[in-house]
């Protein structure tokens, strides 16, 4: 039986799959462009549906807005009939990926990584729709390549080709090691493309390289080399860096409302138009709009960004969740007033290390984040910013750890020395 996928009209899909790409290179982008409206054209014509995918490597435990973006298109593409695989990267992981720094990344855990893909696979479906998407690891075919099948895939490319990148040239040019596994990344990855037969791959811009080099390893194996679908990396929360857990910069699409909208809140004014572009569904012509307004300074940045908050929370909650974040937000930034309720926590000793009673108790994940809260003067105890580890508390002390985050102290008697 012929399958045919949903078409309105191949132009309205090339459009809405091409919105928002950026491949630093308008040639690419046009043949790219060209080359998509081809392949649908053809498997329509065979009545078949699109092979797309991206692949996620699992180097942390939560999906965050920087991870939404190709996700996001994934979501488009299964709102057109194709079929889509979300890949998890647990293979690549432990190779690690030289596209987005200017370090070799460290090798990481088997065990890590197992346990973040777990974590992944199930966030995964926040925003895609679970009936609709394969998850697939690409553990299950890479590792049992030899080496044989390696040097095979290595006699195609060149070093030079791999050291005209930027980060990579920077590297080699002021001596700083690249290790010989970061080469053989692209190899991996363009593997993955081969193994799914892929039509399309969707990633980040500054991995183009990589997904280049598939269409070159499909082309070895007789396949049709897949379409590349590139975005821009999201800048963090800082405005400086790219969106990573690791500096702390990030919104996780399973924190609670009042994070989101209020980490959404602290972003810079210059990133407002590209978190609306590149995050949410608000049309083309209310953009244009916004750009307008913001050049002529005819609107309040922060009206704008409550807009792009509300837009985030409910995409990953839903509507009254978005209205009470809102809430909670003008009550406690904005007129300085406590959350209509906040946990309370029973302080076991006299003088605490106040990170471990927030981890202790479930309000910081790990020591580590709650270190670089303190780091970053985010905890206060009664409105004062603390200058140690262990400041003076009672009972009653209200400690704030985040711009909308607040517990209250509850200090037994028979404990002296707290205040």
């Amino acid at each position: 039986m012929r399958v045919r996928f949903k078409v309105e009209s191949i132009d309205k899909q090339v459009s809405i799959y091409m919105h928002g790409s950026e491949f630093g290179d308008p040639q690419i982008k046009e043949m790219m462009t060209q080359e998509l409206r081809q392949r649908l054209i053809e498997a329509q014509a065979e009545g078949r549906p699109l092979r797309v995918y991206c692949g996620f490597d699992v180097t942390a435990p939560d999906i965050h807005l920087g991870h939404v973006i190709p996700m996001r298109k994934l979501r488009q593409f299964q709102e057109f009939g194709h079929d889509v695989t979300f890949l998890i990267g647990t293979f690549t992981t432990l190779i690690g990926d030289p596209s987005d720094r200017d370090e070799a990344r460290s090798i990481a855990l088997k065990e890590d990584i197992e346990k973040n893909a777990q974590t992944y696979a199930e966030q995964a479906f926040r925003i895609l729709d679970r009936k609709k998407t394969k998850i697939r690891y690409n553990y299950e075919w890479l590792s049992k390549l030899t080496f044989t099948d390696v040097i095979s895939m290595a006699s195609h490319f060149t070093v030079q080709q791999f050291l005209v990148r930027d980060r990579l040239r920077n590297r080699y040019e002021k001596n700083d090691p690249i290790w010989l596994r970061e080469l053989l990344y692209p190899l991996a990855q363009g593997y993955d493309a081969v193994t799914l037969q892929a039509d399309v791959q969707i990633g980040a811009t500054e991995q183009l390289f990589n997904l280049m080099a598939a269409r070159r390893l499909q082309e070895v194996f007789g396949q049709k080399p897949q379409v590349c679908i590139t975005f821009p990396v999201l800048v963090g929360t800082d405005g400086a860096q790219r969106m990573s857990k690791t500096t702390g910069n990030y919104i996780g699409i399973t924190e609670p409302p009042d994070e989101i909208y209020g980490k959404t809140m602290s972003i810079n004014d210059d990133l407002i138009l590209p978190y609306f572009e590149l995050l949410t569904d608000v049309p083309d012509e209310e953009l244009a709009e916004f750009c307008k307004e913001l050049e002529d300074d005819a609107v309040n940045p922060m009206d704008l960004k409550k807009r792009l908050a509300r837009e985030l929370v409910t995409q990953f909650y839903d509507r009254k969740a978005a209205d009470e974040a809102e809430g909670n937000f003008e009550r406690v930034v904005q007129k300085r007033e406590l959350p209509e309720s906040i946990p309370t926590i029973r302080v076991p000793e006299s003088n605490p290390d106040i990170r471990r009673l927030l981890v202790n108790n479930g309000l910081v994940p790990t020591m580590s984040q709650a270190t670089r809260l303190y780091k970053q003067g985010a905890i206060k105890v009664d409105g004062v910013r603390i200058a140690n580890y262990n400041p003076p508390i009672k009972d009653g002390s209200i400690v704030q750890y985040g711009k909308l985050d607040y517990c209250k102290l509850i200090v037994p008697p028979t404990l002296p020395g707290t205040d």
